[in-house]
């Protein structure tokens, strides 16, 4: 993302918590970790100093949710003087342990005066950095706030939808990755393009109970932030969650799993807290449901599956 914003004539920092390796990015100017081919371009500067990012106009949040709320208030400490206006994340998930949306953190940590913005959707970091074509969704309540930061990112190789459904593109980031979980389990166990095709349908409509039941608009979850994002990370193993999920089926624990691939599994943490908002709301999340048992109550892969089979008939359309 600090690329896209670099290559539009954008004066950006780029921060990271660990500072040995924002500096080794900033002396080698591209991040070979995980771009080495990818220079930075002129306008895009590593920063080790989280007080002097703090202090940009704008400010742009990518980090695992457990971190989230640690990062808004540390900017709200440093931003004392001068209280942000509006913040915006491409984070995806729930707060772990409240089960809270990330906008509500937002309000919590910085105050109702810092307007949230929330941007999702179909996007591998690989091919951003690449700059191949990609479209997201930028949601906000307030449509002044939308475009502006919309404008920042928007060029001919990345476009940007608005859109006033915050809450509806939230939820789609966090159920999407537990759904890929389940992907990768169901192709892990070989049970082939028809299962996918069902379980990406079906979990759509998971996604879309859940999110209407917490405020989001139906029409979103058949968007970018909604659909796009639970084809892409379902169907491709550059997903994380996806590869987690295959890595289950083949008989390794959640723990060993993760350590496997080597970054943050968000749908892990995800599972866990919708599995919980669901229960305390009483909305039927079966695909979910049996995701968490496989992670957190040692399910067998494949008896989850079959539990899922075994449900009893109903009209497909019978849910709201």
């Amino acid at each position: 993302m600090a690329l896209v914003l670099a290559r539009n004539g954008n004066p950006t920092l780029l921060w990271g918590r660990n500072r040995e390796h924002m500096a080794t990015i900033a002396a080698q100017r591209c991040n070979a970790r995980y771009f080495p081919d990818t220079s930075f371009p002129e306008t895009l500067r590593a920063c080790p100093d989280f007080a002097e990012a703090a202090q940009a106009d704008e400010l742009l949040i990518a980090v695992p949710s457990q971190g989230f709320r640690d990062i808004c208030a540390e900017l709200s400490k440093q931003r004392s003087q001068r209280p942000l206006q509006r913040l915006c994340w491409a984070t995806k998930g729930l707060e772990p342990g409240s089960g809270k949306l990330l906008h509500q953190v937002v309000r919590e940590a910085l105050g109702e005066q810092c307007i949230p913005a929330v941007i999702s959707g179909p996007t591998f970091a690989r091919e951003v950095a690449d700059g191949l074509p990609t479209a997201i969704t930028l949601a906000s309540h307030d449509d002044t706030t939308a475009n502006q930061l919309a404008a920042y990112f928007h060029n001919s190789c990345f476009r940007v939808y608005t859109a006033t459904d915050p809450i509806g593109v939230e939820v789609g980031g966090a159920t999407k990755n537990i759904l890929a979980i389940a992907a990768g389990i169901a192709d892990g166990l070989g049970y082939g393009a028809n299962t996918r095709a069902a379980l990406v349908t079906r979990g759509l409509n998971e996604m879309m109970r859940l999110g209407v039941a917490l405020g989001g608009q139906r029409e979103t979850f058949m968007g970018l932030a909604g659909l796009g994002d639970l084809v892409l990370t379902c169907t491709d193993d550059q997903s994380r969650n996806r590869r987690f999920g295959g890595l289950l089926a083949k008989g390794q624990t959640p723990q060993s799993a993760i350590a496997s691939i080597g970054q943050a599994v968000e749908g892990v943490k995800a599972a866990r807290e919708i599995y919980n908002v669901a229960h305390d709301k009483k909305i039927s999340l079966p695909i979910i449901e049996q995701v968490y048992h496989v992670i957190y109550e040692k399910r067998p892969p494949r008896e989850a599956v079959n539990m899922l089979l075994g449900r009893e008939q109903k009209a497909e359309v019978s849910e709201p």
